[in-house]
């Protein structure tokens, strides 16, 4: 009986033998014709591919070369690049293990908004990476990785930073925070070249050319049309757009004209020795007073539910109204008993002061065209039925809020990037790294 046993595993062990000799023939016949593909580097848990390496150190140096950039030495740039992938596997482990996902909704809004910045549809935005010879999904992919990078980063350094009150302070009183967060202009120019010793009939005569001009500019004309001389003039003009400047760095010339225009004016024209010019503020950040309209409202919010139809939601909010509006009920006791907005019920409907771009646009349109002390209409928005009060307007000047917030922006950044570095440093030390390049 033992004898058989033995006679039967030796049966079975033949047969397999024979099939995975049938397996490993082709694959050894395929591997003589294939190179497979070879591991550069183990991270933890993970590896990253010859192939993978090649391909980054391809797309970085075809970056460098679009961008007119000089190309570090190569064995610099192999080893940014290989610490660079390594550092990004890393990261990543960690957002599998936390969970972080990027759902295709985020990603197609991200590469919408990628798009747009281009001029151009997600789809002329997918039809122009494939005309380039490159993969549209390896794009997505991509861009969802560096998604989930980011997120990474910001749950692990975020809560490291903290910027102080007196942080803020000591900046706006140091020479670059006072740069920094001055006003910002962006000009246009344009110069009609004069000698300095011109006679009075050829200053006079330029002056009158040069007013001409910045009628046709007030007019909408472009400073671009007159940087070729028109036709049978003899003036040839030069200038352009300068770009964005903070006060310190613009031309003395124009130093003091700028601040004293409007954006979107055209400065009369100034002399200098070069000539006369015509200065344009197409654009200006920060810098005087800036005022911001407020209007402090409340309001009460009816949701349709699975017990309550879209129709029984505006019948109850329209009842309550007229309670109101009777004078039988007041705003802030229907508020607290009836609304089903969590956040401000409690306090009779208060939304506190609101300013432009904080709700959503149906609520804003209501909220604009309501006089002050007046009750609305009742309206839909995604997240129910409303009606509105406007208790109170104003006009409050958030200059020195707006310098601040910009101040503490620019210390929360620079700190960011610091213990962004030295988080980086850490879980890299701390990973388990074979190099086999």
């Amino acid at each position: 009986m033992f004898t058989d046993f033995i006679h039967a595993v030796a049966r079975i062990r033949a047969s397999a033998a024979i099939a995975l000799l049938c397996v490993i023939a082709p694959m050894q016949a395929q591997a003589q014709l294939q190179v497979l593909d070879r591991i550069v580097a183990i991270v933890d848990e993970d590896v990253i591919l010859v192939s993978e390496f090649q391909g980054r150190v391809m797309q970085v140096k075809q970056n460098l070369e679009s961008r007119g950039m000089q190309m570090p030495p190569e064995d610099v740039l192999v080893r940014e690049v290989l610490d660079r992938l390594v550092l990004e596997r890393i990261q990543l482990q960690m957002g599998e293990r936390v969970g972080v996902r990027i759902s295709d909704e985020e990603l197609n809004q991200s590469l919408n908004r990628m798009a747009a910045s281009n001029g151009m549809t997600l789809e002329q935005f997918a039809l122009n990476v494939e005309q380039q010879g490159e993969s549209y999904q390896q794009i997505r992919e991509q861009i969802r990785q560096e998604m989930v990078l980011t997120r990474v980063q910001q749950g692990n350094v975020r809560s490291r930073v903290q910027v102080t009150e007196q942080e803020v302070d000591d900046y706006l009183a140091s020479e670059e925070g006072q740069k920094r967060t001055g006003a910002l202009y962006r000009i246009s120019h344009l110069l009609l070249p004069i000698r300095s010793d011109a006679d009075l009939d050829a200053e006079s005569e330029a002056m009158a050319y040069i007013n001409q001009l910045r009628n046709q500019l007030s007019e909408g004309t472009r400073f671009e049309q007159f940087l070729t001389a028109p036709d049978k003039s003899r003036y040839a003009l030069t200038g352009g757009d300068l770009g964005w400047r903070v006060q310190d760095d613009l031309p003395d010339v124009f130093s003091t004209v700028v601040p004293t225009l409007s954006v979107g004016e055209i400065s009369e024209p100034v002399r200098s020795p070069s000539g006369l010019h015509l200065v344009k503020l197409a654009d200006q950040r920060g810098g005087g007073n800036q005022i911001e309209a407020q209007t402090r409202v409340r309001h009460v919010l009816i949701k349709p539910s699975e017990i309550r139809t879209s129709e029984q939601a505006h019948d109850l909010a329209e009842s309550l109204r007229q309670r109101i509006l009777k004078g039988t009920a007041d705003f802030g006791e229907i508020a607290r008993e009836f609304s089903e907005d969590i956040g401000s019920a409690r306090e009779g409907g208060d939304l506190g002061w609101v300013t432009k771009g904080q709700m959503v646009p149906q609520f804003e349109s209501v909220m604009t065209t309501t006089g002050a002390n007046e009750v609305s209409s009742v309206f839909e928005t995604q997240f129910g039925w409303h009606f509105l009060e406007v208790v109170e307007r104003r006009d409050l000047d958030v200059s020195e809020e707006t310098k601040r917030n910009q101040a503490r922006g620019i210390l929360y950044q620079q700190k960011y990037e610091e213990e962004l570095e030295n988080w980086l440093q850490k879980i890299r030390d701390e990973a388990f790294v074979e190099i086999k390049l």
